[in-house]
């Protein structure tokens, strides 16, 4: 089978030699880019399967290139995640609400780095794949039939909740911004009513989580969103 493919963006030639051994040994294979410009050639030649973007590039903010990736029309999107010394809030939400899938900041874990890879892959092959029902453990949201279950019994949620949820769901593995589940759920004009999603967030708690007061499949990513676990 054809290995997957990666884009590493870092002008940092030490950091894209460690990262190239990492995920050559993980069985990927790897494209290297040390500015904006070299990126998005090899994005339209080798049409990778995930990128790993550093934001700060020689030639332009590696901002700038998140919308560029993922709206290119060079085939199937590719997972984007970050991988910053920027540790800022506002940088991750403006990273995430531009279509990144993750962020990770430098200095890295590696194992963490590789989870959030597969997670980020997985995440981009259900998309492709248009997938109605999503299995999280022992939840399974039904998108087409609009019903949740828990341990195989059907479990009611408010509007809300529900809307919440798949919202999360569509993206599992991601973190989606206050911003953006508050546009998705509420609607324009309630982008800063981030108390609605605490109030949501805690009866989705309530009704799937084992244990509400330490969750496990709704994580809160603290002044930037929430994360579906998968």
């Amino acid at each position: 089978m054809k290995p997957l493919c990666v884009l590493v963006v870092e002008d940092d030639a030490a950091i894209r030699k460690l990262l190239n051994a990492a995920l050559t040994r993980t069985g990927y294979r790897v494209i290297e880019a040390a500015d904006g410009r070299a990126a998005l050639a090899s994005l339209a030649i080798d049409k990778p399967d995930a990128v790993l973007l550093d934001l700060g590039l020689p030639d332009r903010d590696g901002l700038e290139l998140v919308p560029l990736i993922k709206q290119a029309r060079t085939g199937l999107i590719p997972a984007l995640i970050v991988v910053s010394a920027r540790d800022a809030t506002d940088q991750k939400v403006a990273a995430l609400d531009l279509g990144a899938d993750d962020y990770v900041i430098k200095p890295f874990d590696s194992e963490e780095l590789h989870a959030r890879l597969r997670t980020a892959l997985r995440h981009r092959l259900a998309a492709e794949t248009r997938v109605a029902k999503i299995t999280l453990g022992d939840v399974e949201i039904d998108l087409a039939a609009r019903i949740v279950r828990r341990g195989g019994e059907e479990v009611h949620l408010t509007p809300k909740e529900y809307s919440m949820l798949a919202e999360l769901a569509k993206h599992a593995g991601r973190v989606i911004t206050h911003a953006h589940l508050l546009r998705a759920v509420w609607g324009p004009g309630h982008e800063h009513d981030v108390e609605y999603l605490r109030v949501a967030a805690r009866g989705i708690r309530r009704k799937l989580e084992v244990d509400p007061a330490s969750p496990a499949l709704l994580r809160n990513e603290p002044g930037v969103g929430y994360r579906l676990m998968g």
